[in-house]
């Protein structure tokens, strides 16, 4: 919901320069203040200004650009998709096994958020730009996963999340500025109320926190797991929304919503049985 609000004054590539630019310093300033540490071995950095480029920089573009054309609810709809593809590449670059449990998840928590979405599935118009739009954000969402496969070789070597972060939202940051220079986008600041804080939330909260949480979480579960995370988002934000928007509840939403629940209890359920087992 936040993202409209960055487009239309100031070029998406600008907006998303501006935006993890200052998650990269909200970084800096807690790793300083909590003492954390930032210095990760030079052999590191090719991985984590790839993970940058790809889960900070040029995944944001093809969202944003598909965000313009269509509506939230269908890109997330869309990007419920980074969780095949996150088994997947697990698969093809780790070797990591897809279960048959983790499989069913998936199938009931997409299918929960189609129905979630269905008012917007089920009015959907193949127009030109509907489908450069849902073209878009798969093309964004198959990148974040690429993303997620460099936060894995990350953690697999115990590198520091905040440290990994900030150094790769930096260079994400600096990287989407020298794009929109060498294509041409003006360097724009909008000064209303709605661009603002959508930024500053989206920086510091979207960001900074969110792919800290993010990350660490796939250190602890894996990125197919970690993945399903993306499922909960709506869910939570229809919460949200029925406090503050007055959402009013289909049962179709409601049984998308217990579907999406019920695959992420089936996908974590199996993970802790894992872990006391192992234990």
């Amino acid at each position: 919901m936040a993202i409209p609000f960055q487009l239309g004054v100031v070029a998406a590539e600008v907006s998303v320069g501006y935006r993890f630019g200052i998650a990269a310093i909200a970084l800096y300033v807690y790793a300083l203040a909590s003492r954390r540490k930032l210095a990760v071995p030079a052999y590191t950095f090719p991985i984590i200004f790839l993970q940058g480029t790809l889960l900070f920089c040029i995944n944001y573009f093809f969202v944003y650009y598909g965000t313009a054309r269509i509506t939230s609810g269908l890109v997330a709809v869309v990007f419920t998709m980074i969780l095949p593809l996150n088994a997947v590449f697990d698969r093809l670059f780790f070797g990591t096994r897809v279960d048959g449990r983790l499989a069913l998840s998936a199938v009931l928590g997409i299918g929960g958020i189609v129905m979630i979405f269905w008012p917007e599935v089920s009015s959907l118009s193949l127009g030109d730009q509907t489908v450069v739009g849902i073209g878009l954000v798969l093309i964004g969402t198959i990148v974040a996963s690429l993303g997620n496969m460099c936060a894995v070789v990350n953690t697999r070597r115990e590198l520091p999340v905040i440290a990994v972060n900030a150094h790769a939202m930096t260079f994400a940051s600096l990287l989407a500025l020298l794009l929109s220079f060498v294509i041409g986008r003006e360097f724009a600041f909008s000064m209303t109320t709605g661009y603002v804080i959508s930024l500053l939330y989206l920086a510091v909260f979207g960001s900074a926190v969110a792919f800290g949480c993010y990350l660490a979480l796939i250190r602890h579960i894996g990125s197919a797991r970690a993945a399903y995370s993306s499922l909960l988002f709506p869910v939570v934000a229809l919460i949200i929304s029925t406090v503050f928007e007055g959402y009013r509840w289909t049962p179709v939403a409601a049984i998308g919503i217990l579907l999406t629940l019920g695959g992420n209890w089936l996908v974590l359920s199996d993970r802790q049985k894992k872990t006391q087992a192992h234990n």
